[in-house]
């Protein structure tokens, strides 16, 4: 896989698009907006403020103004607004990925969409297609359930369609809003670190295949490793309740990540002929401070090395399978990565589970 010719056959990422919703929020204001609330229910509020804090969060970008949350009381009425805001995100960050590469629509031949905050059927992806006039002819593959690690894995996916398929072009399109699963009236310490964890972003990565891509530039996608955890599936996921998405979310994410991480990574490298020191760039996905220190930790990764990913959770908190799309295209327009550099992009999610990604530019 070290070959030239390896190198030249494997899928290129042309160009990554992220798109936030314009209304954004403090995270004092978003502790506000809470508190009342929190104040009929629980005794220590100051305790609760401070697990909101600690995810080191500066504040996040929503997909409606803050004081209309309040008016969704049923599931129903937040999936309505789910689907109307991911269809108005999901047409203008695919609208704006095609104009960076100067494709159009019709030259799209086949989309994944991956979310885990909302549900819809026909699938956004279908309606996208009619909003955007692509060909009738477009392959489409919806996957739910990923959450945070479908990001990469959908990277991953539509990169191994393209191995097949060196002619053609896929796009990835990400979109989560994760405000509009909030359980206003769960007190669970989870549920009280994932309100001031989770923020609202769509993502779209325009794929090529080698024979398509040419000598197009941009990080070509070498091969990629997915790995399940056995008997985790309740470290990370949904409770799906009369109300909506109850989120599960177990602390053992961070000792799971010191536990693991290191060896799927070396073993990743090591089947290609590299080790850590051959890599460059590591995208992380933003899933919290204690996880983002944990990859430094396992992999022994120098200071600033997620330097990325360490921003993007201050500035617009975790962004479920966005997140990871959201640091790879900070990272690719630094302009860091220069020809022949490797870079590794991995991410955790339900299952649970990882999946990594090696780049070579």
């Amino acid at each position: 896989m070290n070959s030239a010719s390896a190198q030249d056959s494997s899928p290129v990422i042309r160009a990554v698009e992220r798109l936030l919703p314009p209304h954004y929020a403090r995270q004092d204001q978003i502790i506000g907006a809470l508190r009342d609330l929190w104040a009929t229910r629980h005794y220590n509020i100051e305790r609760l403020e401070e697990l909101h804090r600690s995810v080191q969060v500066d504040g996040r970008f929503l997909a409606l103004p803050i004081e209309q949350y309040n008016s969704l009381v049923t599931f129903q009425q937040r999936n309505d607004a789910w689907i109307q805001v991911a269809m108005e995100l999901g047409e203008q960050v695919v609208v704006r990925a095609l104009e960076r590469t100067g494709l159009t629509p019709r030259d799209v031949d086949h989309v994944y969409f991956v979310t885990v905050t909302g549900i819809a059927t026909p699938s956004i992806d279908a309606r996208l297609m009619n909003r955007l006039g692509m060909r009738s002819d477009m392959k489409r593959t919806p996957i739910f359930g990923l959450g945070c690690v479908a990001g990469a894995a959908g990277t991953a996916r539509a990169s191994d369609y393209l191995r097949a398929w060196k002619n053609e072009t896929a796009l990835l399109i990400a979109v989560e809003l994760c405000s509009l699963t909030l359980q206003r009236e769960d007190l669970s310490i989870p549920n009280i670190i994932a309100s001031g964890l989770f923020g609202d972003g769509a993502a779209c990565v325009v794929l090529q295949g080698s024979e398509k891509a040419g000598r197009a530039a941009g990080p070509r996608i070498v091969a990629t490793r997915s790995v399940l955890y056995p008997d985790t599936e309740r470290i990370m996921g949904w409770d799906v309740v009369d109300s909506g998405f109850k989120v599960v979310l177990s602390a053992k994410v961070p000792s799971l990540v010191r536990d693991f991480i290191r060896r799927d990574v070396d073993e990743f490298l090591g089947a290609h002929g590299l080790s850590r020191r051959d890599v460059k760039h590591w995208v992380a996905h933003t899933g919290g401070p204690k996880v983002l220190t944990a990859f430094e930790e396992a992999l022994e990764l120098a200071p600033e090395t997620l330097a990325h990913s360490w921003s993007s959770l201050r500035e617009v908190g975790n962004l479920s399978s966005a997140s990871v799309l959201f640091v790879l295209g900070d990272m690719l327009e630094s302009g860091k990565a220069q020809p022949g550099d490797w870079g590794v992009m991995m991410a955790m999610g339900p299952g649970f589970c990882a999946e990594l990604v090696l780049l070579r530019w």
